[in-house]
């Protein structure tokens, strides 16, 4: 057997797909040697489970890496949604004139991985490195120090300074380091499907998101005239899809209130889902290592926030990092930065959103805060804006907007509620397994009217 070449690179990623392919261009802009490994063999490879929705948080991102007009060229979808809710539809507009929401887009994984995956192959200092499957990783001492494993022309080794592990919710890059790790559960499963000719109301493009409290559903315009449609029920449904699943996705989506006719429009998939989805936090960084995208943080789909954090966890990663791997500052305490700054961004909202996987009714303060937006324009707005992951979970409970949301319901909150929502969520714990953060509005009992 040939003696195994090792190659030396600046920065080593596993995974091109939407983490992996953003850092590694990020990281080649400034002035990196970066190989991204990935390993399936064709450009055209792509994600099957996503929920096809990219938050606006991540449009800076985007715009700094040129997708956001890529994605305008192919015809991906500028994306806002409405939200039925038992008091009627919450249904942003923009704040101010004839301008528009901050957007993200909507758009097929067929499309985006390997449009993103042409763009990070023809990023100068870039070397992709396609049918390259990690099965190793180097160490001195307990400092990781590259990869290795096996490609087409047999083994590989690659050094870097860092390691970068984009390699979704089952890691191999995560469970090789021994990354610290919190485990919950998703008590709801999903199944979608394609359709074309699906009609959209009031010549809105807005995808449609229902809160059936518990079951959840989502219909979505994609790029080419596409719509998915999901559905997001409580485990508690199991049983309805062992015997016929497309039958009883079928159902489902008949009932939805002012939902879409499935059956005048052309269904151009099977239909695709999952039953267990857990939800995984890591520790995002270790020495000589860090974690970016779903590799960090597996939230619930429904929450639609995936290929948003792992655009923008590549872009606080290479922020944080950049400097020091070309020799202008101190790499762990570089990675420990970007350790802070994924707790702070993410905690608060993971751990609201793994509280809401549950699939639990809805609390007092969800009530609360649903029902005044579907009341209110400016509530509305704020709910969007928040949901976008735009604003964090004390500017959207401000004092002032619950005050607002008191009149408009015409009801308040609990003394109790009240109380902890002014003692505010405790700072996200960046040193522990995960994140650790806890807030005031996951887990509060209450009446949910």
């Amino acid at each position: 057997m040939p003696e195994r070449r090792t190659e030396v690179y600046d920065v080593v990623i596993n995974g091109a797909s939407v983490a992996g392919c953003a850092a590694a261009i990020l990281y080649a802009r400034r002035g990196a040697r970066v190989a991204l490994l990935e390993r399936r063999s064709g450009m055209s490879a792509h994600k099957v489970l996503c929920t096809h929705y990219i938050q606006a948080s991540a449009y800076p991102v985007m715009a700094e890496l040129g997708l956001a007009e890529a994605l305008d060229g192919i015809g991906a979808v500028r994306n806002s949604a409405d939200y039925w809710t038992k008091w009627g539809w919450i249904k942003p507009e923009a704040e101010t004139g004839p301008g528009v929401l901050p957007h993200g887009y909507s758009v097929r994984r067929e499309s985006l991985d390997p449009l993103l995956r042409r763009m990070a192959a023809g990023t100068p200092g870039v070397d992709l490195k396609t049918g390259h499957t990690v099965n190793e990783l180097i160490a001195e001492g307990d400092r990781v120090v590259g990869v290795a494993g096996t490609s087409a022309e047999g083994t590989f080794a690659v050094r870097a300074e860092l390691v970068v592990g984009a390699d979704g919710k089952d890691s191999t890059v995560a469970r090789l380091a021994g990354a610290p790790a919190e485990t919950a559960d998703n008590n709801r499963f999903s199944y979608f499907a394609y359709f074309r000719g699906i009609p959209h109301p009031e010549g809105r493009r807005s995808a449609r998101v229902y809160y059936l409290d518990p079951d959840n559903a989502y219909v979505m315009p994609n790029e080419d005239g596409v719509t998915v449609i999901a559905a997001v029920l409580s485990k508690a449904r199991l049983d309805e899809f062992r015997d016929d699943i497309e039958g009883a996705y079928r159902n489902f989506v008949r009932s939805l209130p002012e939902g879409p006719d499935i059956d005048k429009a052309e269904m151009i998939s099977k239909v695709i889902g999952t039953l267990n989805y857990p939800l995984i936090s890591r520790r995002p960084s270790g020495a000589g290592y860090a974690l970016i995208g779903d590799a960090a943080l597996t939230s619930d789909p429904l929450s639609a926030v995936g290929c948003a954090w792992a655009m923008q966890s590549a872009s606080w990663l290479v922020g944080a990092t950049s400097d020091a791997l070309l020799g202008n500052g101190e790499l762990d305490t570089a990675l420990t930065a970007y350790t802070e700054r994924h707790a702070v961004e993410t905690g608060a909202h993971h751990h609201l959103i793994a509280d809401y996987a549950q699939a639990r009714p809805f609390n007092e303060i969800e009530a609360f805060m649903f029902e005044a937006a579907a009341r209110d324009s400016r509530l509305a707005q704020h709910f969007h804006t928040f949901g976008s992951r735009l604003m964090t979970l004390e500017d959207f409970m401000a004092p002032d907007v619950v005050a607002h949301a008191e009149k408009v319901n015409g009801w308040s909150l609990s003394e109790e509620t009240l109380r902890s929502l002014a003692e505010g969520p405790p700072v996200a714990e960046a040193h522990t397994a995960g994140h650790g953060t806890t807030s005031a509005v996951a887990g509060t009992e209450g009446d949910a009217r």
